[in-house]
């Protein structure tokens, strides 16, 4: 199921996507219905990570010294 959603665009955005549609051979809705979506699945992992994160620091749930040595050691030695 899909819905109709009207959004204002600066000129020069609307422009280049006319461009962006032409050289794609894809409607401008395709492509702003892609954009949207890939915004949305991105921010919405951001957000999940935040919270699962801001979970953990509230539950005290940090690493311990050995455990950001042992880290730290990694990253040491694979940078090379």
């Amino acid at each position: 199921m899909s819905t109709t959603m009207t959004i204002r665009l600066d000129d020069a955005i609307r422009d280049r996507l006319d461009v962006l549609a032409e050289a794609t051979q894809r409607s401008k809705s395709f492509l702003a219905a892609e954009a949207i979506r890939a915004y949305v699945e991105n921010n919405e992992w951001q957000i999940g990570e935040i919270q699962a994160a801001l979970a953990e620091a509230d539950a005290g749930d940090f690493a311990n010294d050995n455990e950001l040595a042992a880290l730290a050691q990694k990253w040491k030695t694979n940078a090379r």
